[in-house]
């Protein structure tokens, strides 16, 4: 598993979302953290739904809640980069490093406060006029192609 960059899931809410972030994980490499609460039981049947034969590749971590995962990231020395439509840097105009770890809100709410302002950059993937958000799934995709294309 390339350990230089990680997913991590803020409570998601989707299972069918998250088991296709874990399975475009496997075929990376790339490892994947769940922040809990998520919003559907963190079972295997459901993510498997999505996530297909590829959950088993998957190198999936579970933090109980959002203190836990700080505790773990900060032993790690782990720069968090959260993607936010409240964020002004493209990410496209980031520089991404090794260790670094890219948080993604909730489908339904993003993040609260406390964790946007944790962040140790905020990112946002520049849309056109009038549009919400797009799929998590899509987002992490995109921006962990461009963080893997400059750590290469």
């Amino acid at each position: 598993m390339n350990d230089r960059l990680r997913i991590a899931l803020y409570q998601p809410d989707i299972a069918g979302n998250t088991g296709t972030i874990l399975r475009f994980a496997a075929c990376l490499g790339l490892g994947v953290d769940i922040i809990e609460p998520a919003g559907f039981p963190l079972s295997d049947r459901t993510l498997k739904r999505a996530g297909m034969d590829y959950l088993e590749m998957a190198a999936l971590t579970r933090h109980v809640d959002w203190h836990a995962f700080e505790q773990w990231r900060k032993s790690g020395a782990r720069r968090l980069v959260l993607l936010s439509t409240r964020a002004a840097t493209a990410y496209t105009d980031f520089a991404f490093a090794d260790g670094d770890v890219l948080l993604f809100g909730r489908e339904s709410a993003g993040v609260p406060d406390p964790v946007h302002e944790a962040a140790d950059a905020r990112l946002v993937i520049p849309m056109q006029p009038g549009t919400r958000s797009i799929n998590v799934a899509l987002s992490v995709a995109m921006v962990a192609g461009e963080a893997i294309r400059q750590l290469r």
